[in-house]
């Protein structure tokens, strides 16, 4: 039996199954990652500046309009579309076999793809709100609205709705995400390195049947799986429900 027939078996018996997932999910939609050779980390954007410091929300306040260039460019990607791994799990939802999603990312692709419980530790490009008054915008203001959107309600700074560094994750997201994958009978992780916290240290919650991992490089993890696949996430997902037979 191969790994992909082994996957198939595991989900096809399960109820409860969860995905948490990282940047490797979207790369398959085009979508650079982080903290590989060629991701956006790793890149010189700038003059005095690391992707990493124009991440963060200090970065944020004290040099904003570059902020906002640096995120318009690097982080929002309309174009992108679910790729076959988005959407395979959005099929397993449905059919019952998936019970819920977590992720690290923030491009709102599993929604695209029709999945409806997903939990974003690290927010999504997709919404915007008045830093000042709370009033609460779409990407597209972020977009329309240079060099610094302003809210037009009280003319405070709208902030996308992500989580920068030197900011805590939300804590009811956070909580559901722990109650998700405590309560999960097969935890399928794929596309992420497990080294960022606290988002890394959610596996420890899983205490269900099956570990799987999904991942072209090694993680901490990987000792404890039953399976360990190094293939594309999207293709290796997009197999295994094909190959369930649903009634």
């Amino acid at each position: 039996m191969t790994d992909v027939e082994k996957l198939s078996k595991i989900l096809a018996e399960s109820s409860r199954a969860v995905f948490f997932g990282g940047a490797g999910m979207s790369t398959e939609s085009g979508i650079p990652d982080f903290r590989s050779a060629t991701g956006i980390y790793n890149q010189k954007l700038h003059k005095t500046f690391s992707p990493e410091e124009m991440a963060s929300y200090s970065f944020f306040v004290k040099h904003t309009e570059d902020f906002f260039n640096f995120y318009r460019t690097r982080f929002i990607y309309l174009d992108a579309k679910p790729n076959a791994g988005h959407i395979a799990l959005a099929e397993l939802e449905r059919r019952g076999n998936l019970s819920a999603i977590v992720t690290q990312n923030i491009d709102g692709l599993h929604q695209v793809a029709g999945s409806k419980t997903v939990y974003e530790l690290h927010g999504s490009i997709r919404r915007s709100y008045c830093t000042n008054c709370g009033e609460k915008y779409g990407v597209e203001f972020i977009l329309n609205n240079r060099p610094i959107p302003h809210c037009q309600k009280c003319g405070g700074i709208v902030k996308p709705d992500v989580v920068l560094y030197e900011e805590s994750l939300d804590g009811e997201v956070l909580t559901a995400a722990i109650r998700a994958i405590a309560q999960a009978d097969t935890l399928i992780v794929g596309g992420t390195s497990l080294v960022v916290y606290p988002a890394a240290g959610l596996v420890d919650y899983f205490h269900g049947e099956h570990l799987i991992l999904i991942n072209k490089s090694e993680t901490r993890a990987d000792k404890f799986a039953e399976l360990v696949i190094r293939k594309n996430i999207g293709e290796t997902l997009s197999q295994a429900v094909n190959l369930i037979g649903y009634d």
